[in-house]
Order: structure tokens, then C-alpha cells, then sequence
């Protein structure tokens, strides 16, 4: 779903205006309605501070694809020829890709060597500054199950 579509829903469910979303982001009223209008987004940090503003996981405020993602670095599993994880057996493991799990052994041991890695791929892909790639793997990858405890 877009974020021009849960924002006011998220927003009208919690009973919070534009006007008093805005007063506590710090920005204009006309700044929430361009958002809830799709006319502008707001950058990773600043869905961030929404998803504290409306206490809500910052997940839902991130424009994720809908099909399934690898559960260690959150790449989509609709990339052309995405490739399957290997358990320790060689047998493939749906939940993961290959970079990040080979033989029954993941790639990464924290999640500061996974963003430092996959930061320049993301900012190829989605076009993002450095600080905007690692701000959103630094949100995206605590709600994968790799790294959930």
C-alpha cells in the first residue's frame, strides 16, 4: 500500500488531525497534506518520527513490496533470477537468499556489517543518499526474523 494511502488512515484511526500530526514532527500542516496527497513523501528519518508520532512499527511506514522478502537482508524475492539460501544440507531454504545464507551459514554476524554491505546496493537501486540507504536498513532489518531474538 502506499504511503499516500496508510498515512491519513493510520493518522484518522489514532483521531489525530493534520494540524496535530504536524505540530509534532515540526513541520507544516500543508507538509502532511502534501504527503497524504502522494504530491510529496517525506524521507526515511522522517517516517521514523512518524512512526513514533502515531506509535505505530516504522515497517509499515516503508513502502515495502508485498511478496516475500529475504529474512536477513530484506531484498524482494521478485528480483529476476533471486536466487534461494542453502541450508547446511544443500538443500535450498526459501526463507533467505544466497548472499546472505550459504550452506546453513549466514554471511552476516550484526546488522552493522549487513547495512555496510548493502548500503551501496540500495543506493543504486532505489536511488537513495548513503544516510538514506543506511537509515532504512537500519529500520528494515530489526522486523526481519535473522535478526530478531
Amino acid at each position: 500500500m502506499a504511503f499516500k494511502e496508510i498515512l491519513p488512515r493510520l493518522r484518522k484511526e489514532r483521531g489525530v488531525t493534520q494540524q496535530e500530526l504536524a505540530s509534532k514532527l515540526y513541520v507544516t500542516r500543508q507538509a502532511v497534506s502534501r504527503w497524504e496527497t502522494g504530491e510529496t513523501e517525506p524521507g526515511v528519518d522522517m517516517r521514523k518520527l512518524i512512526a513514533v508520532a502515531l506509535d505505530v512499527p516504522v515497517v509499515e511506514l516503508l513502502d515495502l513490496p508485498d511478496e516475500q522478502l529475504c529474512q536477513c537482508c530484506g531484498t524482494p524475492f521478485s528480483i529476476p533470477n533471486m536466487p534461494h539460501g542453502t541450508n547446511a544440507d544443500g538443500s535450498e531454504n526459501g526463507e533467505f537468499c544466497k548472499w546472505c545464507l550459504i550452506n546453513g551459514n549466514f554471511a552476516y554476524n550484526n546488522i552493522e556489517d549487513l547495512i555496510e554491505t548493502t548500503a551501496p546496493f540500495l543506493m543504486e537501486a532505489m536511488h537513495l543518499s548513503r544516510d538514506e540507504a543506511v537509515s532504512f536498513m537500519g529500520a528494515l532489518a530489526p522486523t526481519l526474523k535473522h535478526w530478531q531474538d
